[in-house]
């Protein structure tokens, strides 16, 4: 067991955060994301727990992309669909408390966000029942006096 590393981040998640390069993603992915069938290296189950938590959890540890636009992904919202999902207010929150900017995140057509997350390193599968809960974080680099 470590000190101040969330119990929400299982050692298998801990290992694959801590391996992952400048440029590698991850999918924190809803109840309802295919990450069975995902081509990512690797899947992790996160049953049971819900993706605000788990961004949460990862977040201090997981340097965003800086050297992109945006090192953000959601899936939007299908244009048939009249709905704001009230993750994604949970989602800014979290990055702003961790000093990611709001335009620091695209939104992604439903294909191509799982065209996006086909590159993913990882793809984490969350009990999350919210609906377009998934988030893509592109990680960045870690500064010599962040280490």
């Amino acid at each position: 067991m470590l000190k101040n590393i969330s119990p929400l981040i299982s050692p298998e998640l801990l290992k694959i955060l801590a391996e992952m390069g400048h440029g590698d993603m991850i999918v924190l992915a809803d109840g309802n994301y295919p990450a069975a069938s995902s081509p990512a290296k690797h899947i992790v189950r996160a049953d049971g727990i819900g993706v605000p938590a788990l961004l949460e959890a990862i977040l201090p540890y997981f340097p965003l992309d800086t050297f992109v636009e945006q090192s953000v992904s959601l899936m939007a919202v299908a244009a048939c669909d009249d709905y704001t999902p009230e993750l994604w207010a949970v989602y800014e929150d979290s990055l702003a408390q961790n000093g990611v900017c709001k335009n620091r995140i695209e939104f992604l057509e439903r294909h191509a966000f799982y065209d996006k997350a086909a590159q993913a390193y990882c793809v984490v599968a969350t009990g999350e029942r919210g609906r377009y809960g998934n988030i893509m974080l592109k990680k960045g680099v870690v500064e010599a006096d962040e280490a």
